[in-house]
């Protein structure tokens, strides 16, 4: 039997789940940076990881509304499971420092990256259901996703499609986006992006991302307009 190191076991606690049998864990934080064949990479558990999380957010939200039509559940849906909100619960609990990455991807910030903490924290909701079954995978989500769930519905269109169905409501002409300023590190970029409205308003954010700057200052625009 595999035996985990002391930091997978406190990791193990943290996730409040210990595996019958650990290879999973350590399979669900190996990245095909650094895989072998003798160490296979955590891409399949992530596959499997995304189909759980669907399925019990599809279940979590009929059960917190029941009268909630289709068209109301869906983007509730897609804002849960999108790739930010996966990144944001992989780092509430520190799953970055636990990821077995190459070379390469330590070097260009891979523990930070939305991407690679995505798919992270689905091939550990995967581990968890090859382990234990469907139960302990529902737990897990449940209990990681916590508040978000209650409290999408404010978080149900991202800014970017907010402020776009705003400024075509009005005047047709969606905002333009354009990269102003990078800086920082090649292996830590901060991208700085100005959206600019028809109407002449401008707005800057700084982002790790183009797409989390794009995000940023379109939810700063929004607020300017009182949208």
């Amino acid at each position: 039997m595999i035996k985990l190191s002391t930091e997978l076991q406190q990791f193990t606690k943290k996730i409040n789940y210990i595996f019958k049998d650990p290879s999973f864990l350590i399979t669900a934080l190996t990245h095909s940076s650094i895989s072998s064949v003798t160490r296979s990479d955590n891409e399949r558990l992530e596959f499997l990881g995304d189909r759980v999380l669907g399925l019990v957010m599809a279940q979590a939200l009929l059960d917190d509304d029941p009268d909630a039509s289709e068209g109301q559940l869906a983007p509730r849906f897609n804002a849960l499971v999108r790739k930010e909100t996966c990144a944001d619960v992989a780092r509430d609990i520190n799953l970055g420092d636990m990821l077995k990455l190459g070379r390469s991807e330590m070097i260009s910030g891979g523990r930070r990256k939305d991407a690679l903490l995505g798919d992270g924290i689905e091939a550990v909701i995967a581990a968890v259901y090859r382990d234990g079954g469907f139960v302990a995978a529902q737990n897990l989500i449940l209990t990681l996703w916590g508040d978000r769930i209650a409290s999408v519905e404010a978080d149900a269109r991202d800014p970017k499609t907010a402020l776009q169905e705003w400024a075509q409501a009005r005047k047709g002409v969606p905002p333009k986006y354009v990269e102003v300023g990078r800086s920082g590190p090649d292996h830590a970029p901060l991208f700085e992006i100005e959206v600019q409205m028809h109407s002449g308003e401008k707005a800057k954010a700084k982002a790790g991302s183009k797409r989390q700057a794009e995000q940023a200052v379109a939810k700063l625009m929004l607020e300017r307009l009182g949208a």
